[in-house]
């Protein structure tokens, strides 16, 4: 906690090497001594540890907050006083209460963590209110959305960021520091997703003992009260954006490269009926629902490059949790899974090496500079990270290194997949959010240490 309090004395550090990726427009509104005033729409549990994390600055000011929750209303508030700053103004008399804060003038960027659905709205909302905008992942449900938060931020100039924080894992910035200094040879093939069972997430009544409750909903509590609903209603990757975000940036999507086209395909969906009836019984009035989303989806990508990549969705099932992340390319790989590296002439022939060495050698600069400041900050330390981006780029006005057209086309594999399945697999195009500037724009520095 207090590495990260002592952070922002430093932050010259980071200001005075600032790197823009050409063509990004700088401005002036926020300069970077100036202190940057946050507000916070939706202070759930992501939420709270948004503002846990901000409460460490002393560049930042939380203003206003905003939550439909009372109870999380005054866990917000209690945090806010206990780290000495004033009380913030309180926003959540209904769910378009979001809209008065984004009124307000003391309010410079917000971060959006609410559930899926609110997401686009309210980060549109934002943009055209002017605010810099932070939003939590997915940031899109559907095609339309994801063309809105294109469009939104083309037509206010407000800039948009995805806040995935798993690009800033420290073992995917080292692996980005080995794409970036050609240890793979020429990229081929890469595989990521989000396998995590949380049956116990999606069906949790907060009464029964913990992974045994079976509701969800009005009888829910935290994320079962919204989430579930999408695996009873569609069936499709809901969730992408924690493997595909990294690849993404290592491939240089939207940045020299794009998604070509994708298809993807559905296991039968048996999963929560069976955690449902393991253990509430098959008179539970929930064991007769009938659950659209498959328990394991795959969907394969293909690049301009002609690189594939295969994205899994597995949330439904036991199993420990992964991201499954591989990258090849013509001189060797890295799999997470076992955290195993092999690169020819150097990797005995046919065996692995343990990648620590290498993830080692290759650890990112970021992290070598300022890992001692996420300590405590959440997920390993990448959460400090994230918010860091969010903060520095929002000072200065500058476009973020997760940009709008990175959150349209990561949250699009959601409507793709769900049509490729509706349609027998069947490959879907993928939309061109650059409108060809993908073709000229340059890949972010992101061997900077700046942030």
């Amino acid at each position: 906690m207090s590495s990260r309090r002592d952070f922002v004395k430093k932050t010259t550090l980071i200001g005075a090497g600032l790197t823009l990726a050409p063509g990004l427009t700088y401005s002036a509104v926020n300069a970077p001594s100036n202190k940057l005033n946050v507000g916070l729409i939706g202070v759930g549990l992501r939420g709270t540890n948004h503002l846990t994390n901000l409460l460490q600055r002393k560049d930042v000011a939380v203003t206003s907050i905003c939550d439909i929750d009372p109870a999380r209303i005054t866990i917000a508030k209690d945090h806010i006083s206990k780290a000495g700053q004033p009380t913030p103004k309180i926003f959540g008399k209904d769910e378009y209460d979001y809209r008065n804060l984004l009124e307000e003038k003391s309010v410079d960027a917000v971060i959006i963590s609410t559930p899926w659905l609110w997401h686009t709205r309210m980060a549109k909302d934002a943009m055209k209110a002017g605010k810099y905008t932070g939003v939590e992942v997915s940031a899109a449900n559907t095609m339309e959305e994801c063309w809105d938060l294109v469009n939104t931020h083309e037509a206010t100039g407000s800039h948009l960021m995805i806040l995935e924080n798993v690009n800033y894992r420290r073992d995917i910035m080292a692996v980005l520091n080995m794409v970036r200094n050609n240890v793979f040879g020429e990229l081929l093939h890469f595989r990521c997703g989000y396998q995590h069972d949380l049956r116990f997430v999606k069906l949790n009544d907060g009464i029964t003992p913990y992974g045994k409750g079976v509701e969800f909903g009005e009888k829910g509590i935290s994320e079962s009260k919204w989430r579930t609903q999408h695996s009873l209603l569609r069936n499709g990757d809901v969730y992408p954006t924690h493997g595909v975000g990294p690849i993404a940036t290592m491939c240089d999507i939207n940045r020299g490269n794009r998604f070509i086209s994708m298809t993807s395909h559905a296991t039968k969906a048996i999963g929560l009926n069976k955690y449902i009836v393991d253990n509430a019984g098959p008179d539970h009035p929930n064991a007769g629902l009938n659950w659209q989303q498959g328990d394991i989806i795959t969907s394969t990508i293909n690049t301009a490059r002609g690189e594939t990549i295969i994205v899994t969705h597995d949330c439904n099932s036991p199993r420990p949790y992964s991201l499954g992340f591989r990258v090849q390319g013509s001189e060797g790989l890295w799999e997470v899974d076992g955290n195993r590296i092999y690169i020819e002439g150097k990797s005995k022939p046919h065996r692995w090496d343990d990648a620590q060495e290498w993830l080692d050698q290759y650890d990112h600069p970021l992290w070598k500079k300022f890992g001692e400041y996420a300590t405590g900050s959440g997920h390993g330390g990448m959460d400090f990270f994230v918010l860091n981006a969010f903060v520095e780029s929002a000072k200065r006005n500058v476009a973020p290194p997760l940009d709008a057209y990175d959150a349209a086309t990561w949250s699009a594999i959601t409507p793709l997949s769900e049509a490729s399945i509706a349609n027998n697999g069947e490959p879907q195009d993928f939309p061109d959010f650059t409108r060809g500037l993908w073709v000229n724009r340059k890949p972010y520095n992101w061997m900077k240490d700046d942030y």
